[in-house]
């Protein structure tokens, strides 16, 4: 019984753990970029957009398709890495396992 109780006790502080890193993602920012940096974006661990940013020259009435495949591209760029980072974060707790529905 005081097995269980002890693995109760470690249960309850590993989730507490990844409670606080998984707060502390809000934080952490990942960067996306593409035609070699003429659009960048932020994002932070939740995966929430912060900022983008578009350089002038790119900016062209007559290619605005070209703009928008920059700024997709280098929004999931950013998606990506944030991604990256959350489950590095959580691979400490977790072993490395992918566990549905935690990130």
């Amino acid at each position: 019984m005081n097995n269980m109780n002890q693995m109760m006790k470690q249960v309850k502080k590993m989730q507490e753990q990844m409670l606080k890193a998984q707060e502390g993602l809000a934080d952490k920012i990942s960067n996306g970029t593409s035609g070699g940096g003429a659009v960048s974006v932020e994002v932070n661990g939740h995966k929430k957009v912060l900022s983008i940013n578009i350089k002038p020259e790119v900016v062209d009435a007559d290619d605005i398709e070209m703009l928008q495949d920059l700024i997709i591209t280098a929004v999931n760029d950013a998606l990506t890495k944030a991604e990256d980072m959350a489950n590095d974060d959580m691979a400490k707790f977790t072993g490395g396992m992918k566990i549905p529905g935690l990130f």
